[in-house]
């Protein structure tokens, strides 16, 4: 049977693949109350009895108000639902949002106006840690970052004592359906932490002259074992955020599982690299994970945090939830071809 998927919007409510919300109380309800995470970190929702992925663009809970009832902090979601949320979960985004989990364990965010309610209900606050009825909780910023992946030993040994996930040992699925629709004449491509080298090498067997550039020798080694043959590809041992500038320029950059695995906090920084390496008017393919994954690699990621860093940067040409991914990927993939401003 073909697996279902569920969206929801940037408000926390249910809408169709056209973008027609829900309306019906008593199903958004119980749709939103079913709610939960898979062992895989993807969304479903058991709704009456069948498991459908949820496609979040932002946390899948939307606290819209928030207030104390009884003693436990309440949050107010779309379609009249009520969840009791954990002031020990409570995290902060980079733009100053809080996160955190209800007592079930889902996700969820608070909005604008649900953040100036919460901070009405403290004793105190700073800016590390909250004060709620007399009890300090901390307030960490929301990815527990990971010094160790800024070093190529690090991935190094990974290669060289464990069979990864990421290397699908074979192209990323929606490889094979995205280039056929984009129709891309002859390009410049760069692909950055391009592992063992599977979807390099695709692109370059499609015609595009493909620089790829991974941190660590062991996988740029098994690349060139799986793949020297091909003459149109470049491989590179090098650190992604120190390119040299005779690289480039490139007509393409393709993302997939680079951002995901560096550290969280030079996510900006890898943009500004894949802006600084395209010519004017170049594009960024990119296949990226959309889970509530503060911990990584790979770490999570959301369409609203993934719109939030691009928007300055690029325009968005072709944005859509890929619904036909493998075990263990499916209701996650979100794949983006933006142009650059």
């Amino acid at each position: 049977m073909a697996e279902k998927f569920q969206k929801i919007d940037d408000e926390g409510y249910l809408v169709s693949d056209e973008g027609h919300r829900q309306t019906d109380e008593n199903f958004g309800r119980e749709f939103l109350s079913s709610i939960y995470v898979t062992e895989k970190s993807a969304l479903k929702s058991n709704y009456k009895n069948l498991d459908l992925f949820v496609e979040a663009f932002d946390e899948p809970y939307i606290v819209r108000h928030v207030d104390h009832l009884n003693e436990k902090l309440v949050g107010h979601l779309p379609y009249g639902l009520q969840v009791e949320l954990l002031p020990q979960s409570f995290c902060i985004d980079e733009w100053d949002r809080f996160h955190g989990l209800t007592t079930k364990q889902v996700p969820f965010v608070f909005s604008r106006q649900a953040q100036m309610e919460f901070f009405d209900l403290l004793d105190s606050f700073e800016d590390d840690s909250i004060t709620l009825n007399g009890v300090t909780y901390s307030t960490p910023e929301y990815f527990v970052d990971k010094s160790e992946v800024n070093g190529d030993h690090f991935w190094t040994e990974i290669y060289q004592t464990e069979d990864p996930d990421w290397d699908l040992k074979e192209p990323a699925t929606p490889l094979h359906s995205i280039l056929p629709q984009l129709k891309l004449s002859k390009q410049r491509v760069l692909v950055l932490g391009c592992g063992k080298g599977h979807d390099a090498a695709f692109l370059a067997q499609k015609g595009h002259l493909v620089t790829a550039v991974d941190f660590s020798p062991e996988a740029i080694r098994g690349a060139k074992e799986n793949y020297g043959n091909i003459q149109n590809i470049q491989w590179v041992q090098g650190d992604a955020f120190q390119l040299s500038k005779e690289l480039g320029p490139f007509d393409m950059i393709f993302e997939h599982t680079c951002y995901c695995a560096i550290s969280p906090t030079r996510r900006k920084e890898l943009i500004k690299v894949w802006r600084d390496q395209l010519v004017s008017g170049g594009h960024l393919l990119g296949i990226f994970f959309t889970m509530s994954r503060r911990i990584g690699p790979p770490f999570g990621g959301s369409e609203w945090e993934l719109t939030q860093r691009l928007k300055s940067h690029f325009q968005n040409r072709y944005w859509t939830r890929w619904r036909n991914s493998i075990p263990g990927r499916q209701g996650k993939e979100l794949i983006v071809y933006a142009q650059k401003k």
